[in-house]
């Protein structure tokens, strides 16, 4: 375990969203369970979630309101721009040192644990500054054979070795010296890690997550791309054409919570294995 270190202020939560409606609620009730646990257990602490709608055409943005959360508004089309414009508003919104506040990321088809927060905030306090954690597919949306064939290419127990958007948190100050997250339609999560790495930020792992299955994801590639190809590969067919990166072992002003802002979309040694950007 790192060696203490000063106390957070602030907790901003991001996750960028193109059309989820349908699996965001999900999404924003286990970011209120986690937002519970953390209060209780670090009452003086701030937090903010921010949701960044980009490009939605579906009743995303009516989803978030209705959760209570804030939410930012953008017509870029890229996760990277996505995830870089809910961190550069968040942090403008809730106002705190950049040493003194924690970015977590995750994905409006992911479901975090309740002590994902916790979790991050304690390893942060004992001196993290990039936390890691897995990223699996929910049962209902894979085959059996398609879950033991996930497990068998994730069995690395280093944090580092599996790279997720949906699962990331990072101290701002830290962000900011790497250059945050790049504006590119994907592996945005990889690219910012790289960068961590290459100025001596060691990642540890972090609790996992639970992210949608489905095939056909937000990004060209992404999660589902990797899930798509791993399937073509059991079956015997080439994999789709996608981008997916396979296996690379493989708002609102403060006083209104429901409102949203429109933002103009204003970039490294070895390179970390992912399955990109998920969305």
């Amino acid at each position: 375990m790192p060696e203490a270190v000063a106390g957070l202020d602030a907790l901003l939560v991001v996750v960028p969203v193109h059309d989820e409606e349908e699996l965001l609620p999900g999404c924003l009730e286990a970011l209120a369970a986690a937002s519970d646990l953390l209060a209780a257990d670090r009452p003086a602490l701030s937090l903010l979630t921010l949701v960044v709608l980009d490009r939605c055409t579906d009743a995303s943005a009516e989803v978030a309101r209705s959760h209570g959360v804030r939410t930012v508004a953008l017509d870029a089309g890229r996760v990277g721009a996505a995830r870089a414009a809910g961190v550069r508003h968040g942090a403008a919104l809730l106002g705190a040192p950049p040493a003194a506040t924690w970015v977590a990321t995750t994905d409006g088809d992911t479901v975090v644990p309740a002590d994902w927060l916790v979790t991050q905030v304690r390893l942060a306090e004992h001196g993290a500054r990039l936390v890691l954690g897995r990223v699996v597919p929910d049962p209902r949306d894979v085959e059996e054979h398609l879950a033991r064939a996930w497990r068998a290419h994730h069995t690395s127990p280093e944090p580092g070795d599996h790279v997720h958007g949906a699962n990331l948190g990072v101290r701002l100050d830290a962000y900011l010296a790497a250059g945050g997250f790049p504006d590119v339609a994907e592996h945005e999560d990889s690219a910012l890690v790289d960068a961590l790495r290459a100025g001596g930020v060691v990642p540890v792992g972090g609790p996992r997550v639970t992210t949608s299955g489905r095939r056909r994801g937000r990004t060209p590639g992404g999660f589902a791309g990797f899930l798509r190809d791993l399937e073509s590969r059991l079956h015997g067919s080439a994999p789709h054409a996608s981008g997916a990166t396979g296996n690379r072992v493989v708002t609102a002003p403060p006083d209104d919570p429901g409102g949203t802002m429109t933002s103009p979309v204003p970039r490294t040694p070895a390179p970390a294995r992912t399955e990109g950007g998920v969305r």
